[in-house]
């Protein structure tokens, strides 16, 4: 397995650690809709060169020396294999050496970009994806999906009919903030779902985009397909119990914590869960 992936599979398990058992994420099930000023200060576009910016100022002198170096091999490589190298490089100082996932993420991007191959778009789009699901900041939000989005149609256009790409593109829509009409996500994924009940990935979508807008009994029916598929898929239990609390039923929702905590090895999480099921059953 290589370094970055190891990097992100840690990360991730931290981050669902954090996000899922020391706090609710659920949102209430009507939030209040901002007005356009509003809109259009959370939803301003974000530039990379800002988030470089921002993480070159996290690095230490001796790292700053070194992305130089690799910038600019960048700028002088002519060559279409030369600079998918140089970003291949440049991705794994920000995952190996910086620890930092947007540098990581967008030069990841831009070699599979040049590379134009199925599984190189696939693979970078599925970065900016799986960060984009529990990021809460609108304009970071609008970001990862305007990144993912890209991939995910150079991925489409090479293999129109990959029901993934689909799903995922459809998800840029659902948690990105780049659409007024988030319907132009779900439909699509609905129709795969409609024609493959059993497709784990479009029915996790669909849990996910059901519980964020408070539409718990059928994010539950989603999610419940997913646990029959796959019994010891954490995310889905974890989500399947926080519908149940949301809306008010907590025997199943102690049911499903109690599901979660078996699943779960991190004598941490295992506290907090405890936590969480006591309360509910006061």
């Amino acid at each position: 397995m290589k370094k970055q992936q190891v990097l992100l599979i840690s990360g991730a398990l931290a981050l669902m650690i954090g996000l899922y058992f020391l706090g609710k994420t659920t949102p209430p099930p009507k939030a209040a809709q901002p007005n356009n000023a509003q809109q259009s200060t959370e939803h301003q576009a974000i530039a990379f060169d800002d988030l470089l910016l921002k993480a070159k100022q996290k690095i230490s002198p001796d790292q700053v020396q070194r992305l130089l170096k690799l910038e600019n091999s960048v700028t002088r490589g002519n060559v279409k294999d030369q600079q998918i190298h140089v970003y291949h490089q440049l991705a794994r100082f920000w995952a190996d050496s910086a620890h930092l996932f947007e540098p990581y993420a967008f030069y990841t991007g831009e070699a599979a970009k040049l590379e134009n191959s199925e599984k190189s778009l696939t693979f970078a789009a599925r970065l900016f994806l799986d960060n984009l699901i529990t990021e809460s900041q609108p304009a970071m939000q609008n970001w990862l999906a305007t990144n993912a989005k890209v991939l995910f149609e150079k991925a489409l256009a090479i293999n129109p009919v990959n029901d993934s790409s689909k799903i995922g593109l459809g998800a840029c829509y659902l948690f990105g903030n780049i659409s007024d009409n988030p319907m132009q996500g779900l439909l699509p994924i609905r129709e795969i779902a409609q024609k493959d009940p059993g497709n784990v990935y479009a029915q996790m979508i669909l849990g996910l985009g059901g519980k964020r807008s408070g539409q718990f009994d059928k994010a539950i029916e989603r999610f419940l397909v997913v646990v029959q598929k796959q019994p010891d898929n954490i995310e889905a239990v974890f989500n399947l119990a926080e519908c149940y609390e949301s809306k008010g039923d907590k025997a199943n929702a102690v049911k499903w914590y109690e599901v979660v905590k078996k699943l779960v090895k991190v004598p941490e999480a295992q506290i907090e869960l405890d936590k969480r099921i006591t309360e509910l059953k006061k």
